[in-house]
């Protein structure tokens, strides 16, 4: 897969991607729990979303400036190092009982893991043989889903504490009230404790460790280059239009998962946290793996648009069944889904030379859809009533997918595209 001398950097790249995926999956536990903890609405509690979405925006393009200057392993350090002290400053926010502390907290987090995915990326996918840059990618990715399935199980056992019901609350007096809550919001204080200081250890064993800086095209003299000059390219543009609606509807399924199974299927929310993660999770992480397998056998554009295709029929279903069927059928969402990420993602950079660096900032820049999708799938449940109506916004997103499958993902030269 990766030739000798890049063996040991991959292992340690993709074990960054386990990372960002263990705390990537841990909102879906957060956000039921600080729903309840600050007495929130769909729509305030999707701003855990929004925080940590919004910061890819934000943190995309300065990601891909340090890189250009300074190199992907200066990249990885800075970012583990917002990752560690956005971690840290959980700490304060449960002891000021401050949800805007939380989100502050979250978005320092989400700074560090954009410029971590902006580096971490492109490196996999440049370590070794272009031919194999999908399949590595996807490899490496697969551990993001193993993180996926182990975050809500432990979350719900650490976090997701067995605290009063919502009528229980109610009939309680206001400080009393006041106390049982701010014993559940600290809750969180220990494990993002220990989770900073891992990012922290970690980030010390970047700094001395050496990593092979990858070389992309050089740039010859009075040549072009930059982020106008990356978006030229058509396959781009597109990815970043797509990673920006499958993100949306990434966030949507697992953020939004426990919400809606115990509406839809009448579950108690700790059940339906173990089924977050041994059913959505493991499922994801399965079908990453069996997803980088088929790509020996099916090129991965035709496989995203089965897979895209499939994953637009399972929403529909999404909106209509209830009981456990609803439950199984956004497992298979989140199965289907598993490689879409990174098969955007490497077919989006594919054959930028020069400009991938920028291109793989526009392509994490555009995960802010991750931010503003999920209010749209929030602002429907609470209109409705009826959170599985909101699958009408990943039902979308997979169409746009579909779409970047059949005919965007197709590589067409600068020149020839601005002619057409």
């Amino acid at each position: 897969m990766t030739k000798n001398k890049y063996l040991f950097p991959f292992i340690m790249i993709t074990s960054l991607f386990f990372m960002w995926g263990f705390v990537h999956n841990l909102d879906p536990i957060l956000i039921p729990h600080l729903k309840k903890s600050f007495s929130l609405s769909t729509l305030q509690a999707s701003l855990v979303d929004s925080a940590v979405f919004i910061a890819y925006f934000v943190m995309a393009l300065p990601a891909g400036f340090l890189m250009k200057k300074f190199g992907y392993k200066s990249g990885i350090i800075m970012g583990l190092l917002l990752f560690a002290l956005g971690s840290f400053l959980f700490i304060p926010a449960a002891n000021m009982q401050s949800y805007v502390f939380f989100l502050i907290a979250l978005f320092i987090i989400a700074c560090g893991l954009t410029i971590l995915e902006t580096a971490a990326n492109p490196y996999a996918s440049l370590l070794g043989p272009e031919e194999t840059s999908t399949f590595r990618l996807n490899f490496a990715q697969s551990f993001n889903g193993l993180a996926a399935t182990l975050a809500p199980i432990i979350g719900a056992k650490i976090i997701m504490t067995k605290g009063n019901t919502e009528e229980e609350l109610n009939a309680m007096t206001a400080s009393a009230r006041e106390v049982a809550l701010a014993s559940e919001a600290s809750s969180v204080k220990m494990p993002y404790l220990i989770l900073g200081s891992i990012i922290l250890v970690i980030a010390i064993i970047f700094v001395f460790l050496k990593l092979p800086e990858i070389k992309e095209t050089e740039q010859k003299k009075g040549e072009k280059t930059g982020i106008i000059h990356a978006l030229a390219h058509k396959h781009l543009s597109w990815a970043v239009v797509t990673q920006f609606f499958y993100v949306g509807a990434q966030v949507c399924v697992f953020s939004l998962f426990i919400l809606y199974a115990t509406k839809a299927a009448g579950i108690d929310e700790q059940e339906a946290a173990n089924y977050a993660g041994v059913g959505v999770g493991m499922a994801f992480m399965i079908g990453r793996f069996f997803g980088t397998f088929l790509m020996k056998f099916i090129a991965p554009p035709k496989l995203l648009s089965i897979y895209a295709a499939i994953c637009i029929l399972l929403s529909a279903a999404a909106m209509t069944v209830t009981g456990m069927i609803a439950v199984y059928v956004v497992i298979g969402i989140a199965f289907f889904m598993s490689i879409m990420f990174p098969s955007i993602f490497s077919l989006g950079i594919r054959d930028l030379g020069k400009d991938t660096k920028f291109g793989s900032s526009l392509i994490i820049m555009s995960i802010v859809g991750g931010a503003i999708l999920p209010l749209g799938m929030g602002h429907i449940a609470d209109l409705t009533h009826n959170i599985q109506l909101g699958y009408v916004v990943p039902l979308i997103c997979f169409v746009v997918v579909f779409l970047f499958g059949i005919k965007g993902h197709k590589v067409v030269p600068i020149n020839a595209a601005s002619s057409n």
